[in-house]
């Protein structure tokens, strides 16, 4: 099975990045603890820049976006990646207030960023619970969007 770029992110944010755990090992240990786990290298150095970026991204924002008017239309590349499923779940996270307007930037940007022909609806969940993780002041967006993306697992009975 070809691990994609996508895969070494949910695998890092599943063992890294939840509240649960105090321990945030630096980039070197990420990146050894990722190849002895089978990941190409190409990937996990392709998923770290990701994050570097997403990091980076804490600080700028745009003047230009303003929640209470904004209309997005997706370029052909974006509507190629992200199908009417996609675009419409964004939309319905703006209308319910989990994402505004700059948050729903950052997350296309960062699907864009991903090398990955298109996007189904549980990656773009994940997606989406990253960058939220990632930027401050978002915890309640969070915590909606960790609710929403765990609500189609199903319940398992011991």
């Amino acid at each position: 099975m070809k691990e994609s770029v996508l895969d070494v992110l949910m695998y890092l944010f599943q063992n890294y990045m939840s509240d649960d755990t105090d321990f945030h090992p630096d980039r070197e240990s990420m990146q050894v603890e990722l190849l002895e786990a089978g990941f190409p290298s190409r990937e996990v150095g392709q998923a770290l820049e990701w994050l570097d970026d997403l990091a980076a991204r804490q600080e700028s924002t745009s003047p230009f976006l303003n929640a209470d008017r904004s209309f997005r239309i997706y370029t052909d590349q974006e509507h190629n990646k992200l199908d009417s499923e996609c675009q419409g779940y964004v939309l319905f996270l703006e209308q319910a207030g989990i994402l505004n307007s700059e948050m729903r930037e950052l997350v296309i940007d960062r699907v864009m960023a991903l090398d990955a022909d298109e996007i189904d609806l549980t990656q773009l969940k994940w997606i989406i619970l990253m960058v939220l993780f990632n930027q401050p002041g978002q915890e309640e967006a969070y915590a909606c969007m960790e609710d929403l993306l765990f609500e189609d697992v199903p319940a398992y009975l011991h």
